[in-house]
């Protein structure tokens, strides 16, 4: 017999680690993986020719029949029912926490009412805060076009909602790019807010970002925490499909080669304790590195997203990073920083590639003594399909 195939004759023995650690991470990513995760969004083994279409069509049908459910519930609203949210129109002076949902008209998906569905689901929230309000809720309208935000003056009878004066509309006339316009609106609603109440801390949702159950409970653990009196402003939602752990943000690494250590580091403590296998492995340098790569490879291929689920069970469990540069559909400003964030974005000009969120992850950045950060999992829902300010496809597709 040849020389080699004696030598991996006797390395590939089942008795041999190297055998069992090949058998192991065959059915693991070959067979088991690929079983359990091909139907899941945001797994590398997603099927996406078979699945992505029939998943978006439900996600948007759910969103529309939710939408239409918003709109019955806002229109024919009992009298009873029309009193408890009419409570919401009258906001008190130095809030603990404002909430401020910016908000523009739809040219498509205005049959999904996204407004109604966040307003809604705020007001079902804070229906459950008891006599002291969690917060308070203003709507800020920067529809400038000549059709009005329908669904904004449905809920002038519930919310406070604000608009620009004719003479700030009339100054607002200058042509520019989608993206400086969505800032200035942006801005415009900061401000507002701000002059208003004179909050202590502000949570501004774009109209198409649903809260979470647990949205202002941990919002509460987050502002409890010290790193938020330091910090310019703290990011509640990152799209899922950028959350996995290959990814350039260095906290992520190590968070990857933790959960790896972790769990290579337990199995391999309790390998000599399972009585009914003959697994060869023990707590060596070459064991731990094989089994911290296995774990590490397993955890990106699943999904960290589905991994970041755990961390509802608390929200002391929810984790804080520094921020990411994508997206602002929620954001929560912690003391006077919504007025340092608006004087930054008016010192600048936004284009495609610099749109907000990259001006505020830049001045984050660059500004001494400043800093941002992130929360995770998400404290919202993007139901945002349609898109207010970007061309839209036919239909949307989750990915």
């Amino acid at each position: 017999m040849p020389r080699w195939r004696a030598f991996f004759g006797q390395q590939l023995r089942w008795s041999k680690p190297v055998a069992q650690g090949l058998v192991l991470s065959v059915l693991t990513f070959c067979v088991v993986l690929p079983l359990c995760c091909h139907h899941l969004l945001y797994s590398y083994f997603f099927i996406k020719s078979v699945y992505l279409d029939s998943m978006s069509e439900e996600v948007l049908q759910e969103s529309l029949a939710r939408g239409q459910d918003a709109l019955r519930f806002w229109h024919s609203a009992s009298m009873a029912a029309a009193a408890a949210s009419s409570r919401f129109s009258k906001i008190s002076q130095d809030p603990e926490l404002l909430v401020t949902v910016v908000t523009a008209r739809r040219s498509e998906g205005r049959d999904f009412h996204y407004l109604l569905q966040v307003m809604r689901q705020l007001s079902a929230l804070l229906g459950g805060c008891g006599e002291r309000r969690c917060a308070e809720v203003l709507v800020c309208d920067v529809e400038n076009g000549p059709l009005a935000n329908e669904d904004a003056k449905l809920l002038e009878a519930h919310f406070r909602v604000v608009r620009r004066s004719p003479q700030e509309q009339q100054a607002n006339q200058e042509r520019v790019n989608t993206f400086e316009k969505e800032k200035r609106d942006y801005v415009f609603c900061l401000r507002r807010g701000w002059e208003l109440v004179r909050p202590k801390n502000v949570v501004v949702l774009e109209d198409d970002a649903l809260p979470r159950q647990d949205f202002f409970t941990v919002v509460k653990d987050l502002l409890s925490r010290r790193f938020s009196f330091r910090t310019l402003y703290i990011k509640l939602y990152h799209p899922e499909r950028l959350q996995r752990y290959w990814n350039p943000e260095p906290y992520r690494i190590l968070e990857w080669v933790g959960l790896g250590l972790v769990g290579a580091t337990a199995l391999l403590l309790t390998v000599p304790h399972w009585k009914l296998c003959s697994f060869s492995f023990s707590l060596s340098a070459g064991h731990l590195l094989f089994f911290t790569l296995y774990f590490m490879a397993a955890a990106e291929l699943l999904g960290r997203h589905y991994l970041l689920e755990l961390r509802r069970l608390s929200p002391q469990l929810y984790a804080v990073s520094p921020a990411t540069e994508c997206c602002t559909p929620a954001m929560l400003y912690p003391g006077n920083a919504s007025m340092r964030v608006a004087e930054y974005l008016d010192g600048s000009f936004c284009v495609k590639g610099n749109a907000k969120d990259m001006v505020l992850y830049q001045m984050a950045r660059s500004v001494p003594g400043e800093q941002a950060h992130s929360v995770e999992p998400n404290l919202i829902t993007h139901i945002g399909a349609y898109s207010s300010v970007r061309p839209n496809p036919f239909r949307p597709k989750l990915l």
